[in-house]
């Protein structure tokens, strides 16, 4: 069925080259837009200066281009937008709905992850301290286009996140809830390690009066070792020349059935197929797809 008010978004970091696994997250949010008619937006997530790879942001446009990804408008910089993040901080410090940590890392090693609430009521200036956002006592459930039901509760498995980094850096969490009710995103397809965040996404939405987009989450590829295909374990960059096998392998990795000889074909006929034959019932329930299994 077509659905032209869908609007998708692929929203890559520049902290390494795309590989593999990137290709199948950017495949599935892109069949998934394209195949109902939808928009498909692209945004570089370049939140995190010190762990850019120069040149990185260039390379993964030309992958992009090389393997047939056509996107809609122009290209998004989270760096382009942090005036609007430190006024929506200012705004959620100032409604004391955020405070100030001046926690260490040493600090927190035994909270296993979850913060325990140090500062929350200790009133420490803005400045030279992370922000953190108040989470609420509460269990938040949402229903995955693939992974189906997932609950977190917020208080005991997550506990009050950070927004700001005590560098002054915007955090992941409010960036992306800013930027997807900014792009008018209603379809957030990606891989399934941010099936974690999505709690902590919903509830800053929720707390902002926000559209809540859908969320299919695909499974992470792995390596032998266990780790996903990324950037942090020198994963190989997509070739330029095996576009149109590496797409027919990502279909199947997403359990679509390409037919063999599409393997053979140029990058816009395997996409086209994809856009035809899609069908998002088919993606594994699984959050993790070892890529040797992968034919």
């Amino acid at each position: 069925m077509k659905d032209s008010s869908y609007i998708g978004r692929f929203a890559p970091t520049p902290s390494g080259y795309l590989h593999f696994g990137s290709l199948v997250a950017a495949l599935a949010s892109y069949l998934d837009a394209r195949s109902v008619g939808g928009q498909w937006l692209l945004r570089m997530e370049d939140l995190d200066p010190p762990r850019e790879v120069p040149g990185a942001q260039d390379a993964i446009l030309r992958s992009l281009e090389l393997y047939g990804f056509e996107w809609d408008g122009e290209l998004v910089r989270q760096s382009d937008r942090h005036a609007e993040y430190a006024a929506l901080i200012e705004r959620l410090f100032g409604q004391g709905l955020a405070y100030a940590c001046t926690c260490s890392r040493k600090q927190l090693e035994g909270s296993g992850g979850i913060y325990p609430g140090t500062c929350r009521n200790v009133g420490h200036p803005d400045h030279d301290a992370a922000i953190r956002l108040r989470v609420p006592e509460l269990e938040y459930r949402f229903i995955d286009r693939v992974q189906g039901e997932f609950r977190q509760h917020l208080g005991r498995e997550v506990g009050d996140f950070v927004i700001r980094r005590k560098d002054g850096l915007f955090a992941y969490q409010l960036a992306v809830v800013l930027d997807d009710a900014w792009q008018g995103v209603t379809d957030v397809v990606r891989g399934a390690d941010l099936l974690d965040s999505t709690p902590r996404q919903l509830y800053l939405q929720e707390l902002l009066g926000l559209q809540q987009p859908r969320y299919l989450h695909v499974p992470l590829i792995i390596q032998p070792d266990g780790h996903k295909l990324g950037k942090s374990y020198r994963s190989p960059p997509l070739p330029a020349d095996q576009a149109p096998p590496l797409l027919t392998r990502a279909l199947r990795a997403l359990g679509q059935q390409p037919p063999a000889e599409l393997a053979g074909a140029v990058p816009h006929e395997v996409l086209a197929w994809g856009i035809a034959h899609w069908d998002a019932t088919r993606i594994p329930r699984s959050r993790t797809l070892a890529e040797a299994q992968l034919r």
